[in-house]
C-alpha cells in the first residue's frame, strides 16, 4: 500500500513497512508538538539548575530583608518570616538613600552624553572616512582593554587640575571617557552596515554632516542606541573603583555606600538592613535588564549583516 503524506512543508511518499512520519523531526510528534524524551528533558533540568543557582541568592536576599534580627538568629536562610518587617528597608534608605541620588546624578548624564559622543564617532569613522581614520579606530579600539587601574592615576591627575576631585561632575567625567571606546565601536559596526547609497543620496540631495546624522542615522539607531544605554548604564551604576578612588564623603555613589555599611563593625550586625541596601543598590538594573534586556541582545544583531 502506497500514500501520500504531507509532513511540514515536504511531501513524501511511504507504504505501509515505511517509518512513519518519514520527513518528521524525531523532537516532534504527528502534530508537529514537541515530545518529551531523555535530552529534552536533560536540557529542561539543566536550565532550571541555572536559574535556581542565580536565583537563590536573589531569594535569600529578599526574605532577609523582611526579617527581624531575632528572625534571621532562630531561623534559616530559606525560612518565610515569622513576621514580615520593613524596618530594615526603612533603616537601609536612611544610610544609603542620598548615595542612592548621587549615583542616579553621575549615572544618567554619564550614560547620555557617552551614547551620543560615542554616536557621533561612530557616524564619522564609518560615513566621513578621513586619511588615518581607520589606524583612529585601532587606536580607541584599545581602551576596550584597558583595566580600570591603569587609568587611576592620569585620572586622578586630570580631575586635580580642572578641581574635579572627589566630586560627582569629576565621576560623570571619568565614565564618559572611559566608556567611549566601547559607545563608538558599537556605533561605527552599526552605521558600517548601513548601505552606503543612502547617505549619498542624502548628499545628493543637498544634506550636510550634521542633517543625514539627525535626520537619517539616528531614526535608525534606535535598537544600537538601547545597547549602549544597556552597557553603560550597567557598567556605571555598578562601578565600586572609580567611585572608591574618585569620591569621598557625600559624593560617593550608592556601590561605596553599600560597601562601608555591610563592612561596619561598631554595633551589632544588622543582615536585614544589609540585604535591604543590597536590593536597593541592585534594583536598577535589575529592572533594566528584566524590561529592557530583550533589546540588547536584538541590537546586537541587528547590525550584522550588510545591506
Amino acid at each position: 500500500e502506497i500514500r501520500l503524506s504531507l509532513v511540514g512543508s515536504e511531501m513524501c511518499i511511504r507504504d505501509s513497512t515505511c517509518i512513519p512520519n518519514c520527513g518528521a523531526s524525531a523532537m516532534t510528534d504527528s502534530l508537529g508538538k514537541p515530545t518529551l524524551n531523555f535530552s529534552r528533558i536533560a536540557i529542561y533540568a539543566t536550565l532550571l539548575l541555572a536559574a535556581a543557582v542565580y536565583l537563590i541568592p536573589l531569594v535569600v536576599m529578599l526574605l532577609t530583608s523582611f526579617k527581624t534580627p531575632e528572625d534571621i538568629r532562630t531561623g534559616n536562610l530559606l525560612s518565610w518570616p515569622q513576621v514580615v518587617d520593613g524596618i530594615g528597608w526603612i533603616k537601609a534608605w536612611d544610610t544609603v538613600g542620598g548615595y542612592f541620588w548621587n549615583s542616579v546624578k553621575i549615572t544618567v548624564p554619564a550614560v547620555l552624553i557617552s551614547t551620543f559622543i560615542g554616536a557621533m564617532n561612530g557616524y564619522v569613522l564609518s560615513m566621513w572616512r578621513f586619511r588615518g581614520s581607520q589606524l583612529f579606530f585601532g587606536l580607541l579600539l584599545f581602551g576596550c582593554f584597558l583595566p580600570f587601574q591603569t587609568v587611576l592615576l592620569p585620572a586622578s591627575f586630570t580631575l586635580g587640575k580642572f578641581g574635579l576631585a572627589n566630586t560627582t561632575t569629576g565621576l560623570v567625567l571619568v565614565h564618559v571617557v572611559y566608556g567611549l571606546a566601547f559607545t563608538t565601536l558599537f556605533f561605527r559596526n552599526y552605521y558600517v552596515s548601513v548601505p552606503d547609497a543612502l547617505v549619498k543620496a542624502a548628499r545628493l540631495d543637498g544634506a550636510g554632516f550634521f542633517t543625514i546624522f539627525g535626520k537619517i542615522l539616528l531614526p535608525m539607531s534606535v535598537p544600537i542606541i538601547m545597547v549602549c544605554l544597556i552597557w553603560q548604564f550597567t557598567q556605571i551604576w555598578n562601578d565600586f573603583l572609580f567611585g572608591v578612588v574618585f569620591a569621598s564623603g557625600d559624593a560617593q555613589p550608592i556601590t561605596v555606600a553599600l560597601n562601608n555599611l555591610v563592612n561596619t563593625s561598631t554595633g551589632a550586625k544588622e543582615y536585614n538592613v544589609d540585604m535591604a541596601a543590597a536590593m536597593i543598590a541592585g534594583l536598577p538594573t535589575l529592572l533594566v535588564y528584566i524590561f529592557a534586556g530583550k533589546y540588547f541582545l536584538r541590537g546586537l544583531t541587528s547590525g550584522a549583516v550588510k545591506g
